[in-house]
């Protein structure tokens, strides 16, 4: 079974922008414990600009493109040393992909890009990938990184998707300004009304926001992988998620 599981800055940080060590370090372990069980998993983890401002001693999230991608180029550093360092300890290998848009519209890079994550799976690596931020600029960047996982699960032809967040999963109506708001724990079809309910970017926690989400389900449900939508504070729940147990929303992919 072929993994790919996306992890937002909201699940790798604290509030202050500073690493959250002990879910990083649970994470870390249960992805090893997975890969030691036979599963074949590829990361896809935000976080290098969260974590470049906090290095870099900056008071908030910068706006202009410089002070971006020069956030970006300090926290991919200590983004990759800390996975190298955690996952080391259960005897497993990482490899960092970078990419940008023009990675994946290119048909020869989009290849070769294909053709080397394939390899590191066959080499049993785990893949580690984000979008290259210290190079992309509006024009040419994929976006963001629900989209980037739903791009990556395609090329590898995943059977899951698993998108970590701050959130439950897909509710009825934005759980933060309704307390009624109800969990919905499957979707058989995304139609305009499951549209509707994820609202526009950001209408929900997380940098995204649950309308990327939706789109990446969207990706994920028409090339047959099924995808999860759960909270990544509890990273034990991946063990329920890969054995097909009620987690989260789950967008079940057109066989």
């Amino acid at each position: 079974m072929r993994i790919v599981i996306k992890v937002g800055t909201s699940t790798l940080a604290h509030k202050s922008g500073r690493l959250n060590i002990r879910l990083v370090e649970e994470l870390c372990k249960v992805i090893s414990d997975l890969k030691n069980a036979g599963y074949e998993i590829i990361l896809v983890s935000s976080g290098a600009i969260g974590m470049g401002v906090s290095r870099l001693g900056l008071s908030c999230r910068p706006d202009d493109m410089p002070t971006k991608q020069a956030a970006a180029a300090v926290g991919q550093c200590e983004l990759m040393y800390t996975y190298d360092k955690l996952f080391s300890e259960y005897n497993h290998t990482v490899a960092q992909i970078l990419i940008t848009g023009e990675d994946v519209e290119d048909k020869e890079r989009y290849a070769h890009f294909r053709n080397t994550l394939f390899r590191l799976l066959e080499l049993n690596a785990l893949p580690i990938i984000n979008e290259n931020d210290t190079v992309s600029t509006a024009e040419i960047a994929v976006g963001d990184n629900d989209t980037l996982a739903s791009i990556v699960s395609v090329s590898v032809n995943a059977d899951l998707l698993i998108l970590l967040s701050d959130i439950n999963g897909l509710y009825s109506s934005d759980p933060n300004k309704n307390p009624n708001a109800e969990l919905i724990p499957v979707v058989n079809e995304i139609n305009d009304d499951i549209i509707a309910v994820a609202g526009g970017s950001g209408s929900l926690l997380g940098t995204g926001g649950m309308a990327t989400k939706i789109k990446a389900a969207q990706t994920c449900v028409q090339a047959g992988i099924d995808m999860i939508i759960a909270n990544g504070a509890n990273p034990e729940l991946l063990y329920k998620a890969v054995k097909g147990e009620n987690v989260g929303t789950k967008f079940i992919g057109k066989k």
